[in-house]
């Protein structure tokens, strides 16, 4: 591993000048490091090392070991998809003392690739991952626990046994540019937290966008959380495009959009859960949601057998909340079986569908 300053362009110095403020009034901005790992050195140790503000860049390379940031402001930044991050065949060098021992453990021994974690008290501010591959983890490539605007950007999440990129009790989170492929179950998975019942969690305006989401269980999962965006992305061939989940706590999940996503041709087969039925051929399904907009999406082809088979579904939750005030509007949709538009629902209230552009509708007079 190396340390190396970061250079700063003489047009950042000549606008520091012209601003009136002295060079020497921001000395935390020179102290700001990149540490270089190369293949067969630790990302761990990097990371351990690492001070607010700092990047570690991995160098193209295998990488067999789970990571930890706890650290606030740091960037853990790839190569590209050549900086592969797999699990160890052993297991590997932890967190220093003092510093996410607790948290390294969990990461690596839950099966995560790399994680961001917080504290219960205090969310972890401002960790970006990019650039990089992360595969062949039994739960998920990226996961992100208590954090605040974490970026996860240019990150490949293939074929992990659960999610590709997760976050739960987050906020002003940002998700983009990513690619998450076959992964056993969502490609992308955020929540207020799985390990108990709970209300939907404001995310403070969380985006994910411009993702390419393909072959998994479920292309996006939002489950129980609210003030969120999931927009332009192209998600395909997964058994389910997206799925909006609330519960029968408040808030319920909502106050959210589905916005100019392309969702086409999610048409494998997967089987049944504890949580849900088989699904098959659902391209953007609201279970128990409020007040979220399903506007200007591209559902084609969504075809399939399952109770949450269609276009754009609206499926009374399994714990037996309704659906109410979502307006589904301004969406392209064809080719979409049992039909383009699917209301399953029979005691919500306030649900509108106008101005979409579709020819079946269950029942009738939706389109």
């Amino acid at each position: 591993m190396k340390r190396c300053h970061l250079a700063y362009a003489a047009s950042a110095v000549a606008a520091l000048v012209g601003s009136g403020i002295g060079l020497g009034a921001s000395p935390a901005a020179a102290l700001h490091q990149t540490l270089v790992v190369h293949q067969g050195e630790s990302i761990q140790k990097a990371v351990n090392s690492a001070r607010p503000g700092d990047t570690v860049l991995v160098l193209p390379g295998v990488y067999k070991e789970s990571v930890t940031i706890g650290t606030p402001r740091v960037t853990l930044r790839g190569a590209g998809a050549s900086t592969v991050i797999e699990p160890a065949t052993k297991t590997t060098a932890g967190a220093a003392p003092g510093k996410n021992t607790r948290a390294t453990k969990s990461c690596a021994e839950g099966g995560n690739g790399i994680c961001v974690i917080g504290t219960k008290t205090t969310n972890v501010e401002g960790v970006t991952v990019a650039d990089l591959k992360v595969t062949g983890f039994s739960r998920a490539g990226v996961f992100g626990m208590a954090t605040d605007t974490m970026t996860v950007r240019n990150v490949q999440a293939v074929k992990n046994a659960v999610w590709g990129i997760a976050q739960e009790r987050s906020v002003h989170g940002h998700i983009m540019d990513n690619y998450a492929q076959g992964n056993g179950d969502a490609g992308v998975f955020l929540a207020n937290t799985i390990t108990e019942e709970a209300g939907a969690l404001d995310t403070r305006r969380t985006v994910i966008d411009h993702n390419r989401l393909e072959g998994n269980r479920i292309g996006v999962t939002v489950r129980r959380l609210r003030n969120l965006s999931v927009a332009e992305n192209y998600i395909a061939g997964n058994c389910a495009g997206v799925f909006v989940v609330g519960d029968e706590n408040k808030p319920k999940a909502g106050d959210l959009e589905v916005a100019f996503n392309d969702v086409t041709e999610n048409n494998k087969s997967c089987p049944k859960t504890d949580r849900l039925p088989a699904i098959q051929g659902s391209g953007i399904v609201l279970t128990g949601a409020e007040k979220t907009v399903v506007d200007g999406n591209r559902v084609t082809n969504n075809s399939g057998d399952s109770p949450l088979s269609g276009g754009i579904v609206l499926f009374k939750s399994f714990v037996g909340v309704t659906n109410d005030q979502n307006r589904v509007s301004g969406n392209a949709l064809a080719g979409n079986g049992p039909a383009d538009l699917v209301d399953t629902e029979t005691k919500g209230i306030g649900n509108t569908f106008d101005h979409n552009a579709c020819r079946v509708s269950k029942p009738a007079g939706l389109c």
